[in-house]
């Protein structure tokens, strides 16, 4: 029992068993294989004259990508951070920390979140849990964002995980009076963000009336959190539960339609496996995709290069799907043309 309640066990746990193959949804999907693009025959430009430069967070982006959030507070996810993020630096993309929590608890394991010497010009995403973040100060959290040179702060919402992980947070209670709060007193922008259950309209509706223009869907689809649970479960009950909710939560996809005209810059993690997946994203109106799990696989088979060279895929493809559709730059991909199957029609509010 003490070993999985300990915050370095677990992230140990975390990073072996996302590298895996058994903690994916068994039978919910991301959707975005109900999303068909309208080729464009007739692109009339080079295929240089594409533009997959974007503005986000103050930082500019070579292409709409995130390297999303995965670990921190091991020496192995250490290493992970800081080729990651390296290779986030290199190619003008996004990365995400790991919840800081470990960092917070524990300040001896601070030094496996630091990227900025690796990745002196990233966008860097800081990560908190919002049940965390009710219980510390704006003063405290704005020294976990100082320490690590964040740009922005996640603050992610897991309730489904919780509820299954040993030891986990049980009230979740104040939430939208902390995200008030840290976006009146926080000096950097805060995203909101799912962690693989996805957004509804209505909990995005109230996320925006604190005063937040940026989310992260991270919806259902690809790595199931509480599948990540049910594998580290000690007792029968946490392993029912835990078994029951496998498949819980909202497609990236749907949450994605669900969120269209709130006005929110969303980003789409959950199941993002591909430059493909990315597309139909930005199709949908996502501002930028991420995903984690295939970039950490990449590194494990390669490391450092076998990262980069994924992700350099990942921006190939983008920018080809742009051609295809015949959009200059992503605000054109964003007003593409595309067909949505039944089973995400439906989720359109």
């Amino acid at each position: 029992m003490a070993d999985r309640l300990d915050i370095s066990q677990r992230k140990k746990d975390h990073i072996a068993l996302c590298a895996g193959d058994n903690v994916n949804f068994r039978e919910k999907t991301s959707l975005f294989e109900q999303v068909e693009l309208v080729h464009n025959s007739l692109p009339e430009m080079h295929a240089d004259a594409v533009d997959s430069h974007i503005d986000l967070l103050g930082k500019r982006l070579s292409a709409p990508i995130i390297v999303a959030a995965m670990t921190g507070g091991t020496d192995e996810a250490a290493q992970i951070n800081q080729d990651l993020a390296r290779a986030a630096d290199t190619l003008g993309l996004g990365f995400g920390l790991g919840s800081q929590r470990a960092m917070f608890v524990r300040p001896h394991t601070a030094w496996t979140f630091k990227v900025r010497e690796q990745a002196p010009n990233v966008l860097l995403l800081g990560n908190l849990g919002l049940v965390q973040a009710r219980t510390m100060s704006t003063a405290q959290i704005a020294e976990l964002c100082r320490e690590t040179g964040s740009d922005a702060l996640c603050i992610h919402l897991n309730p489904a995980m919780e509820i299954v992980q040993p030891g986990g947070d049980r009230d979740f209670s104040g939430g939208l009076d902390t995200i008030r709060r840290l976006v009146a007193e926080l000096p950097i922008p805060i995203v909101v963000k799912e962690t693989g259950c996805g957004l509804s309209r209505g909990v995005a509706t109230l996320i925006k009336s604190c005063g937040v223009h940026h989310v992260d869907v991270s919806g259902s689809g690809g790595t199931s959190w509480v599948a990540v649970e049910a594998h580290r479960a000690v007792d029968e009950t946490e392993r029912a539960l835990a078994e029951e909710l496998w498949d819980w939560g909202i497609p990236t996809a749907a949450s994605l339609v669900q969120l269209q005209g709130l006005g929110l810059q969303a980003f789409a993690t959950g199941g993002v496996r591909s430059g493909t997946d990315i597309a139909k994203a930005l199709a949908l109106g996502a501002t930028a995709g991420g995903l984690a799990a295939p970039v950490l696989k990449a590194h494990r088979a390669g490391g450092y290069d076998g990262a980069l060279s994924f992700l350099q895929r990942l921006i190939h493809t983008v920018r080809s799907i742009m051609l295809l559709t015949g959009s200059r730059d992503v605000a054109a991909l964003q007003r593409a043309p595309r067909i949505l199957g039944p089973a995400l029609a439906r989720w359109v509010p």
